[in-house]
């Protein structure tokens, strides 16, 4: 389970619309026959319009300053395993929305407690993800794409009788390159823009920065998990407890999902990894057999190389553990093994 909170991207001016956010959702049902099509949903109605969504987000800012962002993003990308427990079923996953929005309104730290009917929110599920050039292999395609666009480039040349050259040793050329670079997919080199393959499905939520009353702010951003101030000789109760809220997605997952979450899927793995790698390493070489077995093919999988590794005594060769513990460290930093 992989999950991003974001503020409204405006710079420092945040008195936009939510519009432009919207209709950016609504590109994927550009393609789809009405039956087909994902509608926002929020904790109760399966079926709202997007004006709905414009008019009740835009509209809900009271007293917010013109810094002050009027909306969130929260971005929920279940990991291809835990897609495929579920059958990458859009009930399902709408389902596990609205018990996870308890969850975010458990996680404000206020004087009274935070309910999920308190959150104006919207969501909608989407299914299809393209490469961007961020990610690892279309950074790692770019050389032979830079040597195609060349190669391209010498051929219009030929053609406008600027240079000379063999047009059909050159496509031969351009032909080997793609063969030869080392992310493909059905048989095509990645580049950008192209949809990946598999199960792709995640959920956009746009949270209002005010609660439903339009009169009480409840910001994910707050720098504070739990943080006590005075206000008018009163005790105020401020923050928002982001861990607690990734470690409750995830149980609120295998609960609702009946999921066998493995050791390197969850939250706790990616915080041990992060705090003490060695500890982290001791616990995955100290797994069950068969949880162990689980968790490097997971590794694999993400594209870490696994090296052989004793398992007959915690401490971990140097070399293997130095091997694994990089991979490790990309597969986690990118969110490759649904963390």
């Amino acid at each position: 389970m992989y999950i991003a909170i974001t503020k409204q991207h405006m710079d420092i001016n945040y008195k936009g619309s939510v519009r432009d956010f919207v209709n950016y959702l609504e590109k994927e049902n550009e393609e789809r026959t009405p039956e087909f099509q994902e509608h926002f949903f929020d904790q109760y109605n399966d079926m709202v319009s997007p004006e709905k969504v414009i008019t009740e987000i835009d509209g809900n800012t009271t007293k917010l300053a013109k810094k002050d962002p009027k909306f969130y993003s929260l971005v929920i990308s279940p990991s291809t395993r835990e897609l495929r427990h579920i059958k990458n079923n859009p009930e399902q996953l709408r389902k596990y929305v609205r018990e996870l929005m308890k969850d975010y309104a458990d996680s404000f730290y206020r004087n009274e407690m935070v309910t999920v009917d308190m959150i104006k929110y919207y969501a909608k599920v989407e299914h299809k993800r393209t490469y961007k050039g961020t990610d690892k292999k279309i950074q790692e395609n770019q050389p032979y794409a830079t040597k195609i666009l060349q190669l391209k480039n010498d051929i219009q040349k030929v053609e406008r009788g600027e240079s000379e050259g063999n047009i059909k040793k050159l496509k031969n050329r351009i032909a080997k390159l793609e063969k030869e670079a080392p992310h493909q997919q059905n048989g095509k080199r990645i580049v950008r823009g192209m949809q990946k393959e598999g199960f792709q499905s995640h959920i956009h939520i746009i949270v209002s920065r005010k609660d439903v009353t339009n009169k009480h702010s409840l910001s994910p951003g707050s720098k504070y998990k739990e943080s006590t101030t005075i206000l008018n000789g009163k005790e105020v109760k401020q923050g928002f407890n982001r861990e607690k809220f990734f470690k409750a997605a995830e149980k609120t997952f295998d609960k609702t999902f009946g999921y066998n979450r493995n050791f390197v899927e969850s939250y706790g793995a990616k915080n041990l990894f992060q705090k003490d790698q060695k500890k982290f390493f001791a616990m995955l070489i100290g797994l069950p057999i068969s949880e162990r077995q689980t968790a490097f093919k997971l590794l694999h999988k993400s594209g870490v190389h696994v090296p052989t590794i004793p398992t007959n005594t915690v401490q971990l060769a140097f070399k293997a553990f130095v091997k694994l513990k990089k991979g490790v460290e990309k597969a986690m930093n990118s969110g490759s093994i649904g963390i």
